[in-house]
């Protein structure tokens, strides 16, 4: 006899509880994870490209996902608030400038702050235009960016010049301290046993070793604070009184205005926080280079956005979006021929998605699916190596493909993007 779990069972629970079982989806997801896991892993055999999987790659694959990570958490908030945050990227830009400005002069501690506060204000910028005079929240953002780009030039010319500590118009001088890192005892500490394993190259024991040294070895403070931040965001959006307040002015604001909700106030602090956490995405990229430079975010503000999409306005979608472009990026920097190996695991992926369109009946999509997989295939077998512009676009790719697979399952905030006025309809 089948069971069914009750409204009081799930409430008997605990928030912690549900975030970590989650129910009959959180399995699907985690099977899908293991699955996906199982399919690289094959790959890695198959292709002999042990970076697909190695420790360095992995490494590198989450130091280039925070950014974009922290980047979505912010439009998180805000577009859950119902306010769309194209301003990402601009935010991260102020970001970078005042961390390497606070940075310079009083260490990495300094620099935390001094990012978050610029970023803050960019996001109090975006806030007074779009909540208070009513802007198009598109046209906002791309004013924000285009503003913040002019506004640290300025502020590098006006500080930087003839600084005895260094710099110059494009760049801060150094950081006068960089953040703590550490390693998680028994796995990365003492005997390097999860080194040994990866490099005997087995199936699936090496490439869990390797991912466990990548995500456990060096791992920075801020780091470990950007991944703590995706679990805290749930916790404060879907579990406590704020959080339903603050998404209801995303989905239907009149309404929870009538109830008394302070719509005005909720979407100026959900912007602020969305600032904040854009600032601090910034404040990454100059701990990682140790300096600010001109031009750090390199768009990674507008792919954050796009890993919120993916995420389907979720913080563990957004994280695996962040996730998924990080380790394209990562891949793509250390072996060109391993990209390569990539159309192998995507053939097998759109022949599975053949299948399960054939199944439906869906016979024109799944003819689509199976020819590109016979492409990939096609690719996978006579391309050795491809050429340093195909692999640099790499993420970008990734990000188009997956967003187009995802499109069909979206559900954005009901009111995002919309100017509410109180009163009217």
């Amino acid at each position: 006899m089948s069971t069914v779990t009750t409204a009081p069972q799930r409430a008997g629970r605990g928030p912690v509880t549900e975030l970590l079982l989650g129910g009959g989806r959180a399995r699907r997801i985690t099977w899908l994870v293991v699955a996906a896991f199982v399919l690289v892993s094959a790959v890695r055999v198959i292709s002999g490209e042990q970076a697909l999987t190695s420790s360095s790659t992995i490494s590198a694959a989450l130091l280039l996902a925070v950014p974009i990570g922290l980047a979505a958490l912010g439009g998180l908030f805000s577009e859950r608030a119902g306010v769309v945050n194209i301003g990402l990227d601009g935010m991260m830009t102020l970001g970078t400038w005042g961390a390497g400005f606070a940075g310079y002069q009083w260490g990495w501690s300094a620099a935390l702050l001094g990012g978050v506060l610029f970023g803050a204000l960019g996001g109090l910028l975006h806030a007074l235009a779009t909540v208070t005079f009513g802007v198009d929240h598109v046209v906002s953002g791309v004013a924000i960016n285009i503003l913040a780009a002019g506004v640290v030039r300025f502020l590098s010319e006006l500080f930087y010049t003839d600084n005895p500590a260094g710099g110059g118009v494009t760049q801060s001088p150094s950081l006068s301290s960089d953040p703590p890192d550490f390693s998680v005892p028994v796995l990365s500490s003492g005997p390097d046993l999860l080194g040994h394993l990866e490099r005997l190259n087995w199936f699936l024991v090496s490439d869990v070793a390797g991912v466990l040294r990548g995500l456990t070895s060096g791992v920075g403070l801020l780091t470990l604070l950007a991944v703590l931040l995706v679990p805290a965001s749930y916790l404060l959006l879907w579990r406590t009184a704020f959080g339903l307040r603050l998404r209801s002015c995303g989905e239907n604001p009149a309404a929870a205005d009538s109830l008394g909700v302070p719509v005005y106030r909720l979407k100026y602090i959900a912007v602020l926080i969305s600032g904040a956490l854009a600032g601090m995405g910034g404040v990454f990229l100059v701990f990682i280079a140790g300096i600010y430079r001109e031009g750090q975010t390199n768009g990674r503000g507008f792919i954050g956005l796009a890993a919120l999409i993916f995420g389907n306005w979720r913080p563990g979608g957004l994280a695996a979006g962040a996730g998924l472009f990080g380790y394209a990026d990562a891949l793509q920097l250390r072996s060109r021929s391993a990209v390569v190996a990539l159309f192998l695991l995507l053939a097998v992926l759109l022949a599975g998605v053949a299948v399960w369109q054939a199944v439906h009946r869906r016979a024109v999509r799944a003819v689509i699916a199976g020819a590109v997989a016979v492409g990939s295939l096609v690719a996978f077998l006579s391309i050795d190596e491809l050429a340093p512009g195909l692999v640099s676009f790499t993420p970008h790719l990734t990000t188009l493909l997956v967003l187009s697979l995802a499109s069909q399952r979206l559900r954005p905030p009901k009111a995002v993007g919309l100017v509410y006025r109180r009163g009217e309809n």
